[in-house]
């Protein structure tokens, strides 16, 4: 069994955040996937002085076993489909249309949830660093990342705590640069990579977003400066 290497969300987030502060010249906006990727963007939304938003996606779950995901959809639609998997349990073309709609339903009402109506950010021009609280499999980082490429971002940077390497070699040609702290080569599972790996209640999402914002607005660094940490980029 893998050491744990995070006390929680916020530690991680501040180690990511120092690993990236270097970024913070080219003004990037850093998207988070909720719901445990905001508490990680907030941290690193903090250390870069730099705008924070959600980019909302969902596992289309198979529907005789929701766990198990047969693709993900992303904000704007974005559909991302493990084929493989679809013809090994033979899910058909209509169970996946059905789930399919499911989850392009969740979306919708997570994203007038969390966004309210407010604009999604913009991401046209401007580097993007995407994070998350790590990466199992991939299906939902996927989805998103060609969701914001759609989108014509100068850059997007996949930034992640953990996440094992042969995930960061499929999702490493999709984007333009990968942070990633502890890449073991036997994941196990996310929550084994920290202390406390509860869930991030819908409530905390919008409260730091919502903190985010006002920082970003005012100019207020949400605390100061983080220090440094090294940590290893691969």
């Amino acid at each position: 069994m893998p050491k744990l290497r995070f006390k929680d969300r916020e530690d991680a987030g501040q180690q990511l955040g120092a690993e990236l502060r270097s970024y913070a010249k080219e003004r990037p906006i850093v998207i988070a996937l909720p719901h445990g990727g905001v508490p990680i963007g907030f941290e690193v939304s903090r250390a870069l002085a730099a705008p924070l938003d959600v980019w909302v996606v969902k596992k289309i779950g198979v529907p005789w076993f929701p766990v198990l995901g047969a693709g993900a959809i992303a904000e704007g639609g974005q559909l991302s489909i493990s084929r493989g998997l679809i013809d090994e349990i033979g899910l058909t073309g209509m169970e996946l249309a059905q789930a399919t709609e499911t989850a392009r339903r969740d979306v919708t009402e997570s994203v007038r949830r969390l966004r309210g109506d407010r604009l999604r950010a913009v991401v046209r021009g401007r580097m993007v660093l995407l994070v998350d609280d790590g990466i199992a499999t991939g299906g939902t980082m996927q989805a998103a990342v060609e969701a914001i490429r759609g989108e014509n971002p100068k850059l997007i940077v996949l930034a992640v705590p953990v996440a094992p390497p042969h995930v960061l070699s499929q999702l490493g040609p999709k984007v333009d640069r990968v942070v990633c702290l502890h890449t073991p080569t036997e994941l196990h599972a996310l929550g084994l990579w920290y202390d406390d790996f509860t869930h991030v209640p819908e409530e905390e999402v919008t409260r730091l977003l919502e903190r985010a914002r006002r920082a970003h607005s005012s100019g207020d660094p949400v605390g100061g400066p983080l220090p440094l940490r090294p940590q290893l980029v691969r």
